[in-house]
């Protein structure tokens, strides 16, 4: 077999498998449709790009992530070592400036004298060995070609991603910095105060607010961890309150008593010159999420540098389909990152790092390494 591998996608899982089989000395062809074809939920041509929040979640050593991360530094990872060097304040978890953080990957990809970049879009699987990893976001070309070798059919759901405000547009008279519990720095957080009348206004004018118009999902198709807010409150009244709008472990300074609800703010870059509002996601039109997001208290004069936008997210039915190292059975094609079914951004960087491994295994001819079935 030759010592040259294709990877599909330059997203996490992508870059990260391209990063580490270069490390061993592989040539790899990189193959990445932006620019040239952009996606619903991209904004740039960068690789890594973060398309949702920009927290790959808690740095808590007790926590599932939090060992994830300890075992990806371990193994040398360079994207979790990018993260790191690009973190940004977020109490507990780790947040990244998401421009630096993709500028970061691109740079390190661009300069690497083994990995040779075509950016165009991939419409069928290449010659082995390749690793897919096209991400949730998967041309439907691509998807078919892998579902004809797989001979199964389309699984997917749907994801959302949240606004993000200018920094100076918040009244600070109001909206004040504090972590919950007072984890982290002296307030990684934003936090705006509801009361009970202002979360209930909000709430009835949220479910009241206008929607994108699309047939072509339903309520059993919205990814439980990322459901747009909307659907969310449509579950009842205090949902929200008791979700992403939570105020345990926060004190309102100007009283010195816990808000009826508060929705909090994470900085987007290390100058925090830019906040996303945390567990935001959304499907109003944009308009509306304007309309309604400016009645929070402390943004009534926000200016949104992003709306929310909902996208379908495509996967396969990995345990089914694939072999336990990922492979399409009897081949040296694996799939790496969302599109095997992995959820969040250090699984997917994870799932790329194991796609290199295995990779790199079938070309010297070693074990494959297989996780544990849980």
């Amino acid at each position: 077999m030759k010592k040259q591998v294709t990877v599909i996608g330059a997203g996490l899982a992508g870059s990260e498998c391209a990063l580490q089989l270069a490390a061993r000395g592989i040539e790899v062809l990189l193959i990445e449709q932006r620019p040239t074809k952009q996606s619903p939920a991209h904004h740039t041509s960068n690789f890594a790009e973060l398309v949702c929040s920009n927290s790959l979640k808690s740095t808590k050593e007790e926590s599932a992530a939090g060992i994830l991360k300890r075992e990806l530094a371990g193994m040398k990872s360079f994207l979790l070592q990018f993260a790191q060097d690009t973190a940004v304040p977020a109490g507990g978890a780790l947040a990244v400036d998401r421009e630096k953080f993709s500028s970061m990957v691109t740079a390190a990809i661009s300069s690497n004298p083994l990995i040779k970049v075509e950016r165009r879009e991939a419409v069928e699987i290449p010659a082995e060995p390749c690793v897919i990893a096209a991400g949730p976001l998967c041309s439907d070309s691509l998807y078919d070609a892998i579902s004809q070798r797989l001979g199964t059919h389309r699984m997917s759901f749907y994801d959302a991603a949240a606004p993000i405000i200018a920094a100076d547009s918040i009244d600070r008279s109001i909206v004040f910095a504090q972590s919950r519990y007072s984890e982290g720095e002296k307030g990684d957080y934003l936090n705006c105060p509801l009361n009970k009348d202002e979360y209930g206004t909000f709430v009835q004018e949220l479910l009241a607010a206008r929607r994108v118009v699309s047939h072509e999902f339903e309520q059993r198709d919205l990814f439980q961890a990322c459901q747009p807010i909307e659907e969310v409150a449509r579950t009842g009244v205090d949902s929200l309150r008791f979700g992403a709008l939570k105020p345990v472990g926060l004190t309102d300074p100007r009283d010195g008593r816990r808000p009826w609800a508060a929705v909090q703010l994470r900085a987007e870059n290390v100058d925090a010159t830019a906040y996303n509002l945390v567990g935001f996601q959304t499907n109003l039109v944009w308009g509306e999420q304007r309309r309604v997001f400016s009645m929070i208290p402390g943004l009534g004069e926000a200016e949104f540098l992003r709306y929310g936008v909902m996208h379908r997210n495509s996967f396969v039915d990995a345990p089914h389909a694939l072999t336990p190292s990922f492979a399409i059975p009897h081949t040296h094609i694996r799939l790496a990152g969302q599109l095997t079914g992995t959820e969040g951004y250090v699984e997917a960087i994870a799932s790329g790092l194991l796609a290199a491994l295995n990779t790199y295994a079938d070309l010297i001819a070693a074990p494959e390494i297989c996780l544990p079935k849980t």
